[in-house]
């Protein structure tokens, strides 16, 4: 059995994590020794060694779901371990590649004799390397069982080099203060680490960069002016059209894909206006409805105007 939490139409922000008390626990019970009915092999966390627990499949299948790996996706694992994420993204959802990345030879060993066993090992590689010290921007899937405080040393990193509309899942921990598009509980017995018997699986979309100045024009000819400033894919907007201030009731950012909706003053009617579209850049294009006596629809195009915030992460620089 398991759970869902997800993000009805993008704006609702999930609960506060559960894992945070837990947090020391399993770092504590890793690091010592307690985990003895799981394979004790070193693995990768890019400051040091801690105790190897692969994913149960049970799990591996879920993240796979979540992500939504298909054939277009080349999938990036960190910290690879026996090779079971990638393995599974090509041979089982269909993956055109991926590569793992670990610090443990006798895992990478393994990983590589698994694939081969698999039928895969042409289409995945695992490398020898620091997470932290290796370009992850030609994933558009990044597969994480790291401990909280890589996940957030990870964070910076993944925002940058990513492409937007990238997905980052993982297994038990989250990424601090940047909120899951899904979070699911599942019941696992044969999990004996963390919290014993169940798996916490988080999912997050990269967003674009939308901060800035933004301008656009309606179907009648009147000028669009948006400010909007951005923190992860949260985004708050202001904006004036034909010059009087609009009330934008909704702004969301998912990915690449973009929605504002705003009531807008008209020849003394205040009609109803949903943008929606995709980041590309400097640009946006989509479509316009319009909510008058009938629903129309419109191309929409909006061009930034000003420069973009360098980083769209509170985090960045901090750690």
């Amino acid at each position: 059995m398991d759970s869902t939490r997800s993000s009805p139409g993008w704006w609702r922000r999930l609960p506060a994590d559960p894992l945070r008390r837990r947090m020391l626990l399993a770092a504590a019970a890793a690091g010592s020794g307690a985990l003895a009915t799981a394979p004790l092999l070193r693995a990768q966390t890019g400051a040091g060694d801690v105790v190897y627990v692969p994913t149960p499949q049970v799990v591996v299948n879920r993240m796979m779901t979540m992500a939504r790996v298909g054939p277009a996706d080349f999938v990036i694992d960190l910290g690879s371990g026996d090779g079971r994420q990638l393995i599974t993204a090509v041979a089982k959802f269909g993956a055109k590649g991926g590569r793992g990345y670990d610090l443990d030879d006798e895992l990478l060993r393994q990983a590589s004799e698994n694939a081969k066993k698999q039928g895969v090992a042409d289409r995945v590689a695992f490398m020898k390397r620091d997470m932290f010290e290796t370009d992850v921007s030609a994933a558009s899937v990044i597969t994480l069982y790291l401990l909280p405080t890589l996940n957030l040393k990870l964070r910076p990193k993944l925002l940058t080099e990513l492409r937007p509309g990238s997905r980052i899942v993982s297994h038990d921990y989250n990424m601090g203060d940047w909120q899951a598009e899904e979070s699911v509980t599942m019941q696992v017995p044969e999990k004996q680490v963390g919290n014993p018997g169940v798996s916490y699986v988080y999912l997050w979309i990269v967003p674009a960069n939308v901060s800035g100045n933004w301008q656009w024009k309606l179907p009648g000819g009147q000028p669009v002016e948006v400010s909007v400033r951005q923190r992860l894919q949260d985004l708050e907007v202001r904006g004036t059209a034909g010059g009087k201030p609009v009330n934008v009731t909704l702004a969301t950012l998912r990915g690449e894909d973009v929605r504002i909706s705003a009531l807008v003053d008209l020849n003394g009617r205040t009609l109803r206006h949903d943008f929606t579209g995709k980041v590309r850049g400097d640009a946006i294009e989509g479509t316009l409805r319009l909510f008058d006596k009938a629903e129309t629809s419109t191309p929409w195009t909006a061009a930034r105007t000003g420069g973009r915030a360098a980083s769209i992460d509170p985090s960045a620089g901090t750690r």
